[in-house]
């Protein structure tokens, strides 16, 4: 398993325009972009004693959480992930699901999981039956892609964070969705063995620390 060192920052309207014009100029928009952005929806999971979002709410070190996810409304290409954390340190694993298959997910039905061949499948399942994992919460929000190839970094700002309360059928697009509270804009940085120094500076803002946000939590606000 290859984890990533990452970077979180809170951040306001005012610095995604400073930040955007800086990576613009030295970074290239990540190619599945559509006009510098995409929209992202996840589905997470969590257990009936919402422990992903305990341990992250308490600063578990070593975590993780499963969702299913697709870009810009296009359900052609779906991905189950689970993300792991340890520390200063990430890692994803991914594999992709059929429409129906994340429909049969929704709809709650796993019969099918065991013996999908799929290994990240099969654990997921697994985790449900042991840990009660269910699908939870709907997140959506905008994201502005760059990535630089030394160093393989991957700068986003994401924003417009919105919640779909108790929905958890993230493939009808009737699904009310609503703002998710007075969520922030959030800055992320990934690496592999080295940040750039380039890259370091275009993204130093004043006043601006390191944060554990997280969307998944800020979306649970309602419950």
């Amino acid at each position: 398993m290859i984890f990533r060192h990452e970077w979180k920052h809170e951040i306001s309207e005012s610095d995604i325009i400073t930040l955007r014009h800086r990576l613009n100029a030295i970074a290239r928009t990540d190619e599945h972009a559509v006009d510098g952005k995409y929209e992202i929806r996840s589905l997470y999971f969590d257990s009936l004693s919402d422990k992903a979002l305990r341990e992250k709410l308490d600063g578990v070190n070593i975590r993780e959480k499963f969702r299913i996810r697709y870009y810009n409304r296009d359900t052609s290409m779906i991905h189950l992930e689970k993300k792991s954390k340890v520390g200063g340190l990430g890692n994803k694993a991914s594999a992709v699901l059929s429409k129906e298959e994340a429909q049969a997910i929704a709809d709650g039905d796993y019969s099918w999981m065991m013996g999908s061949g799929r290994p990240l499948v099969q654990e997921l399942y697994s985790k449900m039956m042991a840990q009660g994992l269910r699908p939870k919460t709907i997140v959506d929000y905008t994201r502005e892609p760059f990535v630089y190839a030394p160093g393989n970094v991957r700068v986003t700002m994401d924003y417009k964070i919105r919640t779909g309360l108790r929905c958890t059928d993230f493939l009808d697009t009737e699904c009310v969705m609503i703002p998710a509270g007075d969520a922030p804009a959030i800055l992320e940085v990934k690496w592999d063995e080295y940040l750039p120094d380039i890259i370091r500076d275009a993204v130093q803002l004043d006043g601006r620390r390191s944060s554990a946000f997280s969307k998944y939590a800020a979306c649970r606000i309602y419950g």
